[in-house]
C-alpha cells in the first residue's frame, strides 16, 4: 500500500495472529472487504522444534475449527487429552476427570502453535481479494458515526464500518481508542518448556496444585509433555538458570512419579501472569476480542478457547448484518454482543481466577475444606458434569460455529 492512500473497506481486523486471522477466515463468506492489519509479515512455516509451544483446544473449540473447514489439517499432529488427574500437592484431594465418562472421545487436544499458524497462514493465503493481509503498524485511530478510520505507520489510511481489535494483551488499538484496562497482579509468574518423562503420557493431562500455584503438564505427540508450572517470580528466574539436571531435579519433587523420572527439558519461557480486563468490550464502531478484552491466569486452559467464543460469537452477529445488508459496525449489533458474551467472560473468569486464589491459600483449614471439595467432585457426577461442562465451553449458550455448524446461509 503506497503512503498517503486511503482504502475503505468494512471491516478492519487490527491483529493477524491466531484469534484475528481466525475471525478474517470465519467472516470470508459474508462478502465483506476484510483487512486484516499486522506488523508481522506472516513467517515462513518453521521446522518442528523440541521447544514448540503448545495450545489446548476444548471440544467447543474443535467444533469451531471443524466448522470452518481448519480442523483435518490440525487434527494429525493434534494430541487427545482423554484424562484429567487434579491433585493437591502433599495433600488427600484427588479428582479424575474422563473422556469416556463425560460420553466424549477426547476432553481436548494439545496442538503445537506452529501447526495452528500453519494452517490458519494456509488458509487466509488461499483466500478471495475481499480478505486482504496489511503489514503496517496502526499510528492513530478516528471513530465517527459512519466509519472508523486508522492511520498507519507508513502513512496509509484505511476506513471500515467495523474496527476489530485483537491485537492481544497489550493492545496497542485498545490504547488508540482510549479504552482503559484494569491489571490485577497474582504475584506468580509461568514457567513453560517442554519436557519428557520416561513413561508417555498416552492422552493423560495432569493439574497439580502445589502452595506457589498449579503445575499442569499436557501429553503432546511423541510422548513428551508440555509444562506450565506457576511459581513465584523469584523462584521462576532461579528455575529458568538452573542447568537442565537440576530444573529436572525440582520439577520431580513438585510433580512426583506418575510418569516415571523426567528424561528432558527443553529451552525454558518465564512469563509474568496477571488478570488482566478491558473497562468496556466495545466503542463506538470497534469491538474487542480476546485477550485484548481480558487475559486470564493459564490455569485450566481457558484463554484461546475463550476466544474462539468470541470470534464465534462476533462473527455470526458480523456474517448475519452483511446477509441483512445492515450494517455490521452498527451500535445496536456491538452491544448486542457483548451482551451475549458477558456470561461466559464472567464465569470464565471468576473459574479461573477462583482456582488460583484457592488453590494459592496456604490457611490448613482452607486447604483441608479445597480437599473434601476434591474428594466429593471425585464421588459427585453432578458436581463434577457441571464443571467440566464450564471447562470445555459449554456451559453457556453457543453460537453456530461452535455447536458445529456453518454461519447462516454457508456450506456445509
Amino acid at each position: 500500500m503506497g503512503a498517503q492512500a486511503n482504502t475503505a473497506a468494512d471491516v478492519i481486523i487490527v491483529g493477524g495472529g491466531l484469534v484475528g486471522a481466525t475471525l478474517a477466515i470465519a467472516l470470508v463468506e459474508s462478502g465483506l472487504r476484510i483487512r486484516v492489519v499486522d506488523p508481522v509479515t506472516a513467517a515462513a512455516p518453521t521446522q518442528p522444534s523440541y521447544d514448540d509451544r503448545s495450545t489446548a483446544l476444548s471440544p467447543t473449540s474443535q467444533r469451531i475449527l471443524e466448522a470452518l473447514g481448519l480442523w483435518p489439517a490440525i487434527a494429525a499432529e493434534a494430541a487427545p487429552i482423554r484424562t484429567i488427574h487434579v491433585s493437591d500437592q502433599r495433600s488427600f484431594g484427588i479428582t479424575r476427570m474422563h473422556a469416556e465418562r463425560e460420553g466424549l472421545k477426547a476432553l481436548g487436544h494439545v496442538v503445537p502453535n506452529r501447526v495452528l499458524g500453519r494452517v490458519l497462514r494456509e488458509r487466509i493465503a488461499a483466500l478471495p481479494a475481499t480478505v486482504q493481509p496489511v503489514t503496517a503498524r496502526v499510528e492513530r485511530v478516528e471513530s465517527g458515526a459512519e466509519v472508523a478510520q486508522v492511520v498507519l505507520d507508513d502513512g496509509a489510511s484505511l476506513t471500515a464500518r467495523l474496527l476489530v481489535a485483537a491485537d492481544g494483551t497489550r493492545s496497542a488499538l485498545r490504547k488508540h481508542l482510549g479504552i482503559d484496562v484494569r491489571d490485577t497482579a497474582y504475584h506468580q509468574c509461568a514457567v513453560v518448556a517442554n519436557v519428557t518423562p520416561a513413561q508417555a503420557p498416552n492422552g493423560r493431562a495432569f493439574e497439580r496444585f502445589t502452595p506457589e500455584g498449579p503445575l499442569a503438564l499436557l501429553p503432546l505427540p511423541g510422548g513428551h509433555c508440555s509444562l506450565v508450572w506457576t511459581v513465584s517470580p523469584e523462584r521462576g528466574q532461579r528455575l529458568a538458570g538452573l542447568d537442565d539436571g537440576d530444573f529436572l531435579a525440582a520439577l520431580q519433587a513438585a510433580f512426583g512419579y506418575r510418569l516415571g523420572r523426567f528424561l528432558q527439558v527443553g529451552q525454558r519461557f518465564v512469563y509474568p501472569l496477571s488478570l488482566s480486563r478491558s473497562g468496556q468490550r466495545v466503542a463506538e464502531r470497534s469491538v474487542l476480542i480476546g485477550n485484548a478484552a481480558r487475559t486470564l491466569h493459564p490455569v485450566a486452559g481457558q484463554g484461546f478457547n475463550l476466544a474462539l467464543r468470541d470470534v464465534a460469537e462476533l462473527a455470526e452477529r458480523v456474517h448475519g448484518a452483511a446477509l441483512r445488508g445492515e450494517d455490521p459496525g452498527a451500535t445496536a449489533l456491538l452491544q448486542a454482543y457483548a451482551a451475549a458474551r458477558q456470561g461466559d467472560h464472567r464465569r470464565v473468569t471468576l473459574m479461573t481466577d477462583g482456582l488460583v486464589r484457592l488453590f494459592s491459600n496456604r490457611l490448613p483449614g482452607l486447604r483441608f475444606a479445597r480437599n473434601v471439595g476434591m474428594v466429593a467432585m471425585e464421588l459427585l457426577p453432578a458436581g463434577r458434569a457441571r464443571f467440566m461442562r464450564q471447562a470445555m465451553g459449554r456451559g453457556n449458550r453457543l453460537p453456530r460455529l461452535a455447536r458445529g455448524l456453518p454461519l447462516e446461509g454457508g456450506h456445509g
